[in-house]
């Protein structure tokens, strides 16, 4: 069996996600980032398990962000769901946006190398032509 240490999220993770929402003084007690570990993980477990018997029965191998937002949605979460689908949205399009502007750059570098490598050829063809106007002096 898998130890079950494996199994839960990183409880340092856990702790500072809980920290994030607390007052700058507030303590959590190792107890209460156990529970809360064993919460969340069960809770992540529980959605994916759902998408994932939904990705068996369409015959899919990958369980992607649209099935997680289902299952949410199936299981009666659907605040969450809608949050998620969302979050989903916003990410996907900076993602597009991320993919657009490396595109341009690469074509944006490509060019200035050719035309560095043009510019360093005119260079190397004028090079034994001035040598030729330096031996005639």
């Amino acid at each position: 069996m898998v130890d079950e240490q494996e199994r839960l999220l990183p409880i340092a993770n856990v702790g500072r996600i809980m920290k994030q929402i607390l007052p700058a003084r507030a303590k959590v007690s190792k107890e209460a980032k156990q529970t809360m570990q064993e919460c969340a993980t069960e809770f992540i477990s529980f959605v994916t398990g759902e998408a994932s018997d939904k990705c068996r029965k369409e015959n899919r191998k990958t369980v992607n962000g649209d099935d997680i937002c289902w299952a949410l949605g199936a299981l009666g979460f659907d605040d969450y769901a809608d949050a998620i689908v969302r979050y989903l949205h916003k990410y996907r399009e900076l993602e597009k946006d991320k993919a657009t502007q490396n595109k341009a750059s690469c074509s944006r570098s490509s060019r200035d190398k050719e035309e560095e490598e043009d510019s360093s050829e005119d260079k190397s063809d004028q090079q034994p032509h001035q040598q030729t106007e330096a031996q005639k002096a």
